[in-house]
């Protein structure tokens, strides 16, 4: 009976023994799938296996990129285009930033000069009349916007395929740029509907002149690009000269023009 009761408890401690180290083996495996080191694999059994440092990684030193000046994200504008060591007040409106770029428009009355505070751009230094150097300065504006500018002040681009000569006169869309010297409120590049003005370089003069000489030949046509009535006044002889007469009139009054729809220079 001892012999059988011995037998028992060192089986019953066996399986126990079996249980714990499968146990053991299943915790060390659910540690490598949740945290890629096991257990049974840490430097120091029975201690802390991982440390807060590999759950929070902390970076001594960043290296944060620096960021240049001239990059087309910057919004002081192009350095390239901006003098230094001229004067502060003339200095084109690109290379400023004044207080009525950033809508501070309390003292601005339309139509009247104004005074604004400005500064001029990273990398652009300019001076007083002194010879000072400047960091901040005061600018004298007229309260109007971009769009409301003298023509003379901004520059649009033309449109070359718009018929000039026409009843009613025809405008294009186009777009337009201040001037870099001209300070004014709002986007200084805008839109704008003009009338058809440009030319190819044709002269009133010229076709006036062809008419009255040689327009039975249909020379003012050919001069103009209208080179189908032209051959149809050279083989009527000028419509047996009453062509001739009614081209006269209608190009001296400039309503017959170039073919392409310029103007006449």
């Amino acid at each position: 009976m001892a012999a059988l009761r011995c037998w028992c408890v060192l089986k019953r401690y066996c399986i126990m023994k079996a249980y714990g180290i499968a146990l053991l083996l299943i915790t060390d495996l659910c540690f490598k799938s949740v945290y890629g080191k096991g257990y049974m694999s840490a430097a120091y059994v029975g201690q802390e296996a991982l440390s807060t440092a590999q759950f929070n990684p902390v970076t001594s030193s960043p290296v944060i990129p620096a960021v240049s000046s001239a990059t087309p994200g910057v919004s002081d504008g192009d350095i390239s285009k901006c003098p230094s060591g001229g004067q502060c007040n003339k200095l084109p409106a690109d290379c400023i930033t004044c207080s009525y770029q950033e809508h501070k428009l309390s003292n601005c009355t339309y139509g009247k000069p104004a005074s604004f505070s400005c500064r001029p751009n990273r990398g652009v230094h300019c001076t007083n009349e002194s010879g000072k150097q400047q960091t901040e300065f005061n600018q004298t504006i007229t309260c109007q916007f971009c769009w409301q500018l003298d023509p003379s002040q901004y520059r649009c681009k033309n449109e070359t395929n718009c018929m000039t000569v026409a009843c009613p006169r025809r405008r294009y869309n186009t777009t337009c740029k201040v001037l870099d010297h001209i300070h004014c409120l709002g986007k200084r590049e805008f839109k704008k509907r003009l009338y058809c003005n440009w030319t190819g370089g044709y002269k009133w003069s010229t076709a006036l002149a062809l008419s009255i000489t040689l327009g039975g030949f249909g020379a003012d046509r050919f001069y103009l690009g209208q080179w189908r009535e032209g051959l149809g006044k050279l083989f009527s002889f000028g419509g047996l000269g009453i062509w001739t007469l009614i081209d006269v009139l209608l190009i001296g009054v400039g309503y017959v023009g170039p073919a392409d729809g310029s103007l006449y220079i």
